[in-house]
């Protein structure tokens, strides 16, 4: 059996490469999305024992598998979370409900923010057999939509009520 051999023709690459280059400018457009979304909208705090203590963190972003997160640091103290260990994020929509999401920290590091302070940026798995992942799904899957199907408003005469 003789093996056919395949070529690209550079007007198939251009198309592919322009495939990429909108799946980029919609991931782009989706983190931008986010960090409104988690400034402005979504709280994020985590139980952080078993006595119900609650540490508030910042949602940097956040995907399918897992999210990103960060938290103040004074190098003169111990990492608040560590490696391998397992909490439950709450995702608040209002000031008192929430949906709870367990995650596992997978990496920690050192950031410095553009406000000259020193952070710790952890990213975390969610454990996707639990219940709740599903309306945490739903959410995120908004978060894609609305970053592959929203348009920028240009306009400057704008009407907010009739």
């Amino acid at each position: 059996m003789v093996k056919k051999k395949t070529t690209t023709t550079s007007a198939e690459s251009n198309v592919l490469n322009f495939v990429a280059k909108r799946q980029a400018s919609i991931e782009k457009k989706r983190r931008s999305f986010g960090r409104v979304m988690f400034q402005n909208v979504l709280g994020v705090y985590t139980v952080v024992d078993a006595g119900g203590t609650i540490y508030p963190v910042e949602l940097i972003d956040i995907s399918y598998d897992g999210c990103l997160i960060q938290v103040p640091h004074d190098r003169k103290k111990p990492h608040p979370f560590q490696k391998g260990q397992e909490l439950t994020l709450r995702f608040y929509f209002t000031k008192n409900s929430f949906i709870p999401g367990v995650v596992q920290f997978k990496r920690v590091q050192e950031y410095e923010g553009q406000d000259g302070r020193t952070y710790l940026r952890y990213g975390a798995v969610f454990d996707q057999k639990i219940k709740t992942f599903e309306a945490l799904h739903a959410f995120i899957d908004f978060l894609y939509k609305f970053a592959e199907f929203s348009a920028v408003d240009t306009v400057q005469n704008k009407v907010f009520f009739l």
